[in-house]
């Protein structure tokens, strides 16, 4: 008997989707920073053992979308309602239960069980967690709800056995030494926006595309040329800062991160260019991976 299922991760922005992905994957496939946006596209990460395979999708926080990038990006997240096996709605004890009541509307009407996380509890106390559970026993009726800390590892246990319980028997749907579903560039272009997002302030972040040129890999080195794409002049001026010293700066962290990630010493090169509008424009869009339709 093997088991094989996906697991979709959906929610609001700045819940902690991120980093239960990477607790759950026990790789760190997904940018995890403090601020909301972080996550673009809809990323697995793929866990195997001789028993099963489980795979698991991060995916974008839930929004309005106010340019065709965030259109995108709620595409990623409602295409996630659609193949789950098994989904993960996570929300936490500091944002409101009737946000993104459209998006919450769909999940109540899911065929496949909904396992409701509530993460950051060590941020409220006991009475305020109980009254908060109540409240959304009554909007997802059906889900099972345990609550969570991602950040300090609580209950991560317990969802994993119960979604180990829940996922069908089926054959493996990736190779067996598959770990994700992206290429070795992607996670260069997560690990770069990633500092972007970290060292820059304001809308500056969000306006940023990376787009990785050349990825070079030698026996004891990989090369590799970064594309950092940008709305406006101004930007650009911000990105590469005074005489480049913020440019360098990002770039050696940058550096430091895939070398941690790929365990191999890099040389990395970064340029900045002007793409006007990108957000909105659709042929560049698709040419950067997303998801239009």
């Amino acid at each position: 008997m093997h088991k094989s299922g996906f697991v979709n991760i959906v929610g609001n922005p700045n819940v902690g989707k991120s980093t239960l992905t990477n607790e759950l994957v026990g790789e760190k496939i997904s940018v995890i920073t403090s601020k909301a946006q972080t996550t673009r596209h809809r990323i697995m990460g793929i866990v195997n053992t001789e028993e099963y395979q489980i795979v698991y999708s991060d995916t974008p926080g839930v929004l309005r979308p106010n340019y065709k990038l965030q259109e995108s990006m709620l595409n990623f997240s409602e295409s996630a309602l659609g193949d789950a096996d098994v989904l993960l709605y996570v929300t936490d004890v500091i944002e409101k239960t009737s946000k993104n009541e459209e998006f919450l509307h769909k999940v109540q009407h899911m065929d496949a069980p909904v396992l409701l996380l509530i993460n950051k509890i060590d941020q409220t106390n006991q009475k305020d967690l109980i009254t908060l559970i109540e409240e959304w026993k009554v909007l997802l009726p059906k889900a099972e709800i345990y609550p969570i800390s991602a950040l300090n590892k609580f209950n991560i246990d317990t969802v994993k056995k119960r979604i180990l319980e829940l996922i069908p028997e089926s054959p493996p749907y990736f190779e067996k030494d598959a770990m994700t579903d992206r290429p070795a560039r992607f996670f260069v272009t997560e690990i770069i926006r990633g500092r972007i997002l970290l060292y820059y302030q304001k809308e500056v972040p969000y306006s940023v595309e990376v787009v990785v040129e050349e990825f070079k890999e030698e026996k004891d080195i990989i090369n590799i040329r970064a594309l950092i794409i940008v709305e406006r002049d101004s930007q650009k001026g911000i990105i590469i800062g005074n005489k480049g010293l913020a440019l360098k700066k990002v770039g050696a962290m940058a550096r430091k991160d895939i070398e941690k990630f790929f365990d191999k010493k890099v040389f990395l090169q970064m340029f900045v260019k002007v793409e006007k509008d990108w957000r909105n424009r659709d042929n560049i869009l698709r040419n950067f991976g997303y998801r239009l339709d």
